[in-house]
Order: C-alpha cells, then sequence, then structure tokens
C-alpha cells in the first residue's frame, strides 16, 4: 500500500462487514495479514464475524456505525487510527436494498434509504479514509468502492439502485484525480450474481426484453480472489475498474 506498510500488514477498513461480501472481504483481507476493522449497523453481525476469524480475531476491531451519519463516520475512523495507527485500505461496500418496482411506484422513503447508504455512506467513508490517508506518514492509501453492472448498465423496475450504483462511479472517478497528489488511489469493483450463503436458490431475475429468467451465479471465492488482487497493488499501480461476473449473465446489452 503505502512505502514502510506492506500490503500484507496494512490497516483495512470494511463497511458492512457483518454478512455477505463484506464479511468475505473482512476474513480474507485477515488471512492476508492484515489488521481489519469491520463497521455495520448490528453489533452481533459484526460479532459474528470476528468468531468466524479464529486464532486471527485478535486483529480484528467491530464498530457498530450507521455511516449515513457524519458524526458515527467521524468517530469510526478516529477509533481506528487510535488502535491500529493508520488507514491503508477502505472497502466501501455498505449499501442497502430496497424492492425493484416500476418508476412510478418508487417510495420516497425507499429512495432516501438507498442514497444515505450507497451514496452518502460511501461519501463520508471515503472522505475520512482521505483525512487520514493524506495525513499520515508514511501517507498514502486505497479506496475500493463496490460499484455492481448496474452503475453501467442499469436492470428493469431499479432505478434507485441504477442511480446510485452511477453516483458510486463518479465518486470513484473523483476520488482517483483529487488523490493522485496524495497518493491515494482508488477503484471500483463491480460483482455479478453470487451465490447465495445460505443455499437458497437463485430467484428468477427480470430481463429487458419483460421475461423471467433465473442466472448463472457466481462462487464467493470468484469475488475474493478479485479483491484481494485490487487491494495487493504495490505503491504507485491501481486496478481503476474490475468488473467480474458469471459468463453467462446478462450485462452486455442487459438481455
Amino acid at each position: 500500500m503505502n512505502e514502510g506498510v506492506t500490503p500484507e500488514r496494512g490497516v483495512a477498513v470494511v463497511t458492512g462487514g457483518g454478512s455477505g461480501l463484506g464479511r468475505a472481504a473482512a476474513l480474507a483481507l485477515l488471512s492476508e495479514g492484515w489488521s481489519v476493522a469491520i463497521a455495520g449497523r448490528r453489533k452481533e453481525a459484526l460479532e459474528e464475524t470476528v468468531a468466524l476469524a479464529g486464532g486471527d480475531a485478535h486483529r480484528m476491531l467491530t464498530l457498530p456505525t450507521d455511516i449515513g451519519r457524519p458524526e458515527e463516520v467521524t468517530a469510526l475512523f478516529a477509533a481506528v487510527r487510535e488502535r491500529f495507527g493508520r488507514v491503508d485500505l477502505l472497502f466501501n461496500n455498505a449499501g442497502a436494498v430496497v424492492p425493484r418496482v416500476p418508476v412510478q411506484d418508487v417510495r420516497f422513503e425507499d429512495w432516501n434509504r438507498i442514497m444515505d447508504t450507497t451514496v452518502t455512506g460511501t461519501f463520508l467513508c471515503a472522505q475520512e479514509a482521505f483525512r487520514a490517508m493524506r495525513e499520515q506518514s508514511p501517507r498514502g492509501g486505497r479506496i475500493i468502492n463496490n460499484g455492481a453492472p448496474s452503475a453501467h448498465a442499469p436492470r428493469p423496475n431499479a432505478i434507485a439502485y441504477t442511480t446510485a450504483k452511477h453516483a458510486v462511479l463518479g465518486l470513484t472517478k473523483a476520488l482517483s484525480l483529487d488523490g493522485r497528489e496524495h497518493g491515494i488511489a482508488c477503484g471500483q469493483i463491480d460483482v455479478g450474481n453470487v451465490e447465495p450463503s445460505d443455499g437458497r436458490p437463485q430467484p428468477p431475475a427480470r430481463q429487458a426484453d419483460g421475461s423471467s429468467a433465473v442466472e448463472q451465479t457466481l462462487p464467493l471465492d470468484r469475488f475474493v480472489e478479485a479483491l484481494l488482487l485490487m487491494a495487493s497493488m504495490p505503491p504507485g499501480s491501481n486496478v481503476q475498474y474490475l468488473t467480474v461476473l458469471p459468463t453467462s449473465m446478462p450485462f452486455v446489452g442487459r438481455g
């Protein structure tokens, strides 16, 4: 990550670390030698992630956080810096799920919920990481934003989610530009359908032509491999965008 701090021994912050991709990312980084702080709204879920860490749990820090609240994000990064001394990597993973409905049926509260978490929360965490990375010595670090194929091509009846992920793409570009002079790299990982962690079958997804189809899923390990590739880049190198998805998943053309 930075001169004097090897990628294997850096300090990572993972949001949404209590389940899904965030949990998988946190445990993978931990296994590679990182010290990892995980944030999320549910304390119990964060503690479950720590329990899965086994003997590496002493290098983890859990911080219940609503990333849509500036004061809680500030407290999160203050606690990380107090415990570990610096921030080398932020995986901006936390997001919100809202029902897929036609444009005219989108509820205002659902629109606000996804914007508050996916857009505002991603910005607030990136801002605090940016502040830490430009001030620390040696300075610099890496921010990885969790985008989605929908940051480039929408699905039907998903205007709020699509808009939010397009905003994350804009944040990634702006952070990359503004971070250059401070040694801060920013990239985005766009992940397609991932196998459900609970083993349930993949439900049918509505296609662009109005039909429904069960789409192929990606093993969770493929996501982990892609994220670790991005996180392990040496100083001066960056994976700007990485899209990982099942070969047959509708994306280019979406149908």
